[in-house]
């Protein structure tokens, strides 16, 4: 096996106590309340949540107010490398263990001793690599590839995963043991679209956040803005809008952010019966809005689709498809 082994991700996480996050007193309320319980604890975390939920961040949370918080944060993406690479990654090998094994290696479990260890994507964990997982939970020991000598370690497991691993232990995708080891403590972390009052919020930080890292001046999120990105039902989850601000702070000039809106096509089942607008009427208001400040100029450097962020066909298209005729735009 001829492989380039990626760096080990080694934090030492300050001393202080649990790191502001964004929605902590918002929809992460509950999440947030069961962290500082669980935290200085060394019982096992199983993080569960769609793709882009904030795992990792809660992790990292959960070393952060452990007594382990002086020690290593290592992380581990069980579902970047094949079996035989994780296997090494986890749990290091000794010099010619295997081809390309030039010298001796420490994995992650040695890296991580009186520390944390997240074990990121663990539904993907491959099955035979799950019964040495177990053991090194139950027994806190292992040897390394090539190796008969014991180590002992002294490690805080976090787990994370997006899949149902109850539904993985039925199909004998995953061991019921190994699930159950990690399934001491577990929390469920809320997608972005049930907890939308922390969209401003997290808007304002990430449109901060590039607006400072690109050099430019953007201060505002207005209103008609800010409802659309509510409304939207985000599949993506805080990546997705993290995403979508930077994009849309690319685009932007002047202080107000001005996003590209018709990207946003989805709305959330049940909204727009709720008395809010429609994605549609947010985004009609928008354009209506970007209009006014141009003058009704639709092209240019000054116009409004320069305003928007976009190309002036295209907003010509949503002008047509949301019923603003450039008659009517001359007039507003």
């Amino acid at each position: 096996m001829l492989a380039t082994m990626p760096k080990p991700e080694l934090h030492f996480a300050p001393p202080e106590t649990l790191s502001p996050i964004i929605g902590a007193t918002g929809g992460l309320g509950a999440v947030m309340d069961s962290i500082r319980k669980v935290a200085p604890t060394d019982a096992a975390v199983l993080l569960q949540g769609e793709t882009g939920t904030g795992k990792e961040v809660i992790a990292r949370a959960v070393h952060e107010q452990s007594r382990r918080r002086r020690g290593p944060y290592i992380r581990v993406n069980c579902a970047a490398l094949p079996a035989g690479l994780l296997e090494s990654e986890l749990f290091g090998h000794e010099r010619g263990a295997f081809t390309g094994a030039i010298s001796q290696r420490n994995g992650r479990f040695q890296l991580a001793d009186q520390g944390t260890l997240f074990l990121d994507e663990v539904g993907d964990l491959p099955l035979d690599l799950q019964p040495k997982l177990l053991r090194v939970l139950q027994e806190q020991e292992f040897e390394r590839l090539g190796s008969a000598r014991t180590i002992r370690v002294d490690v805080r497991i976090v787990a994370a995963t997006n899949l149902d691993l109850a539904e993985l232990v039925r199909e004998r995708r995953f061991r019921a043991d190994l699930f159950y080891r990690l399934n001491v403590f577990p929390v469920t972390l809320p997608p972005l679209r049930e907890r939308d009052c922390d969209i401003p919020a997290l808007a304002h930080h990430f449109m901060h956040k590039f607006a400072a890292r690109m050099d430019k001046q953007i201060e505002t999120i207005p209103d008609e803005v800010m409802e659309v990105l509510r409304l939207y039902s985000w599949p993506g989850n805080i990546r997705e809008l993290q995403n979508f601000i930077e994009r849309s702070v690319i685009l932007s000039s002047g202080a107000v952010l001005r996003p590209p809106l018709g990207e946003l096509k989805v709305l959330t089942p049940g909204h727009g019966s709720n008395g809010r607008r429609t994605l549609e009427e947010a985004e009609r208001a928008h354009i209506l809005d970007a209009l006014r400040q141009t003058g009704s100029v639709i092209g240019g450097r000054n116009g409004a689709a320069a305003l928007l962020g976009v190309r002036r066909t295209t907003l010509i298209y949503r002008m047509q498809k949301l019923g603003i005729g450039q008659a009517r735009a001359a007039s507003v």
